[in-house]
């Protein structure tokens, strides 16, 4: 009997862990009666009733299970860490606010047993503030054409990935790992299944503006080497620029020495645009190395504190 993984990665979800978990084992048990499965939730220091429910539902269900993490150690890496953990012949991986639909599972399932070894929920329509919405899509098109690698619109995670390219991810050793990037690059035989994501059940987004930059800095500095190409590009035009508006200066100066003032607003306006540029390619510069310092120090992805179900 084939074994299948449901990951899901939560924080303060209190209201939606119980039924989200009751959820997919009625579609396993209506849908798919004929595999074994676990549901793993692992939770990033949740600092609700988190928890405490899904000690309960863990009590209530051995199949569920629980990993509780000692601190935050933020979304990318306490997923990943999930889903490492896993132990089924394919893993679907999921949020746990409702935005992902259980619905899917058996038709990412389907399309595992039809051969694929990837299976990548799309998101062609969302209920989401329109605004985010137009802003994610200006990213993943940005990042698509900056990249070296096919990246995938609009993909988030939610998707069943088969045991073999589970292998891959836990051989990786890569301590700050962007799994979209990753199933861009190294996914193969990968079908992209359209859903429209609803809006979250219950609870607001622990998604703010800043985790959001985050996350698009961690997919800019691993996946793409534009910015500082076009960091010295932009250096040589503008330093061809100065010298040609300096020579034209003289000359105009030489030629028309007493009725040609030269004035104080281009040079003050020169100084302030040169030094947003420099600052703005300073930061773009202290992302990569920022990048580069987290992979050095090579820490774990996250410590553990307690496993509920695990034998």
């Amino acid at each position: 009997m084939k074994k299948i993984s449901v990951l899901v990665h939560c924080f303060n979800e209190e209201a939606n862990v119980i039924p989200l978990g009751d959820e997919i084992a009625r579609v396993m048990a209506n849908d798919l009666p004929s595999y074994d499965y676990e549901i793993i939730f692992i939770d990033n220091y949740s600092t609700d009733g988190t928890r405490e429910r899904l000690r309960a539902a863990c009590a209530k269900n051995p199949r569920v299970k629980a990993i509780f993490n000692a601190r935050n150690f933020g979304q990318i890496s306490s997923s990943f860490h999930g889903l490492c953990q896993t132990t089924g012949d394919c893993t679907i991986s999921m949020c746990s606010d409702f935005q992902d639909p259980v619905d899917m599972i058996p038709v990412f399932v389907c399309e595992w047993e039809a051969g694929y070894k990837i299976v990548s929920g799309i998101k062609t329509q969302s209920k989401e503030n329109s605004l985010v919405r137009f802003l994610r899509t200006l990213y993943y098109k940005a990042i698509k054409k900056m990249s070296d690698v096919e990246m995938i619109e609009h993909f988030t995670g939610f998707g069943l990935y088969d045991k073999s390219f589970m292998n891959v991810l836990r051989n990786l050793n890569d301590p700050t790992p962007w799994l979209r990037g990753i199933v861009a690059e190294l996914g193969v035989k990968r079908k992209s299944i359209p859903y429209t994501q609803a809006r979250r059940k219950a609870g607001k987004t622990k998604n703010n503006w800043y985790v959001l930059y985050d996350l698009a800095m961690l997919s800019f500095t691993s996946y793409t080497k534009v910015g500082l190409r076009v960091a010295t590009i932009i250096g040589f035009v503008m330093a061809g620029m100065a010298l040609l508006i300096a020579m034209g200066y003289l000359v105009c100066k030489l030629l028309f020495w007493y009725s040609f003032p030269m004035g104080m607003v281009p040079v003050i306006v020169g100084v302030f645009f040169m030094g947003a540029l420099q600052l703005f390619f300073i930061g773009l510069i202290g992302e990569y190395i920022l990048a580069i310092n987290e992979r050095v120090k090579n820490h774990p992805l996250v410590i553990e504190e307690e496993r509920i179900n695990f034998k």
